[in-house]
């Protein structure tokens, strides 16, 4: 039998540093409007002069990073199992890998929408905050959560974006997103006064916007493309591979958030002006990671691909080239803050007594990027490959032996042993799934 011209194409791609810069450099861009989304947020309710209402965005912004990066399983594992479909030339299970993301994105996002008010119930009591900033933190969760169907829709088309290696149309929704919504934040949040209430409806109508789009344009690629029986969508074995890849990148979201939950505790045990030092510094490690995500993206995108055609020499290249500039990317993110640190912790803090500890143990954070990137770039490999069972046991694994140094090391070492906890954290990633990914790939091009 032959092959036809899409699935014969499908099978025979190169991987060239365009090819990784075409996927990387968009969603780069991309990832690092979400910071600035952050700022103009603060911006604007800092604008009132209230600390309480300062404090409530913070805290409903926290509850909605930790219902967020649960679900962002619906855009990694979406654009596994395109990118595959993809690799394949087989454009019905690309349809119908979105469709069941929707499906999954629609029946959440109502269930979370509707759990509002307990949302906010639990906040206030984790919180333990006073009234007023209680009272602004239920203003903002109960609006945002009306969002969060339109959020997780997104990320499944995303998700099919990138897993069809589309980085330029990712960054243009993830531009709009975001661009309607910080527009809107200072037009509702700031000229009309709404304060909380008006960066909640920027998110809220920003999100819509986008899934409006977004569904637009992958809706009218899939009318010039075979049509999908509907019973596709529901294929049960499909269904049953794409949750139980959701549930294990779930899984080890959550261990990640663990750990660094557990490293923010443990500093707070070394006094107030340790804790803060500790937050200036881990956003530099957290920008960093936003430039990583990119090429980890393009991983994911390529690895997929390759394994979805049965391409071994394409597959080791996309390793091979991500890795490279990877670690090139976080070298000069490691010279950069070696050498350009104090300066940035000076902008970011006007405490003599805080810039003095970031100061110190700044050459800690600064080698978090080269410690980290591995992890990164397997990650996205992982992701890419359907691997997930193998990314969830060595994210466990690599928890225990966080646990396992910061016990040991922080009593011991205070605050240095505390950051060194973190690179073994970042360095069991990395290297235990860099062990497993040569019997992976000789399993899979078998």
């Amino acid at each position: 039998m032959n092959e036809g011209p899409t699935q014969a194409t499908a099978r025979h791609f190169i991987v060239t540093n365009r090819s990784v810069l075409a996927i990387a450099v968009p969603m780069t861009l991309a990832y690092l409007t979400t910071p600035l989304l952050g700022i103009v947020d603060t911006a604007v309710v800092g604008q009132f002069g209230d600390a309480a209402l300062l404090g409530g965005l913070a805290a409903g912004a926290l509850a909605f990073d930790l219902v967020f990066t649960t679900f962002n399983f619906l855009r990694s594992g979406t654009t596994g199992l395109v990118a595959q479909a993809f690799g394949r030339g087989d454009q019905l299970e690309e349809q119908a890998v979105f469709w069941r993301a929707v499906l999954v994105a629609v029946v959440a996002g109502v269930i979370l929408a509707a759990l509002a008010p307990l949302l906010a119930e639990a906040g206030r009591w984790f919180m333990g905050a006073g009234p007023r900033v209680s009272e602004a933190m239920s203003v903002y969760i109960h609006i945002r959560m009306l969002a969060t169907p339109f959020s997780l829709i997104n990320y499944a088309v995303l998700g099919y974006v990138l897993g069809r290696g589309e980085g330029r149309l990712g960054l243009m929704l993830q531009a709009v997103l975001n661009g309607v919504n910080i527009v809107l934040c200072f037009l509702l949040g700031l000229e009309l006064g709404w304060g909380v209430a008006g960066v909640a409806w920027a998110t809220v109508i920003g999100e819509f916007a986008a899934t409006i789009l977004g569904l637009a344009i992958v809706i009218r690629r899939f009318r010039s493309a075979p049509p999908l029986p509907r019973g596709r969508i529901l294929d049960m074995p499909a269904l049953r591979r794409m949750l139980s890849l959701n549930r294990d990148i779930m899984i080890r979201s959550f261990s990640l958030l663990a750990a660094f939950a557990l490293f923010t505790r443990q500093g707070a045990q070394f006094g107030t002006v340790t804790l803060a030092a500790n937050a200036v510094l881990m956003n530099f490690f957290l920008i960093a990671g936003y430039f990583l995500d990119g090429f980890a993206t393009a991983a994911e995108q390529l690895a997929g691909r390759a394994i979805g055609a049965h391409a071994a020499a394409p597959f080791r290249q996309a390793v091979r080239l991500t890795l490279i500039w990877g670690f090139g990317l976080a070298a000069t993110a490691t010279l950069v803050l070696l050498f350009g640190g104090a300066p940035l912790v000076a902008l970011v803090t006007t405490s003599a007594e805080v810039r003095s500890v970031a100061d110190t143990y700044l050459p800690w954070a600064a080698f978090t990027a080269l410690s980290g990137v591995l992890a990164f770039q397997m990650d996205g490999v992982f992701i890419g490959a359907t691997w997930s069972r193998d990314m969830r046991n060595m994210m466990l694994l690599s928890l225990l032996a966080f646990v396992a140094a910061l016990v040991s090391l922080a009593p011991a070492f205070g605050n240095s042993g505390l950051w060194a906890a973190l690179h073994v954290f970042l360095l069991t990633r990395g290297f235990s799934l860099f062990a497993i990914l040569r019997l992976r790939v000789r399993t899979a091009f078998s």
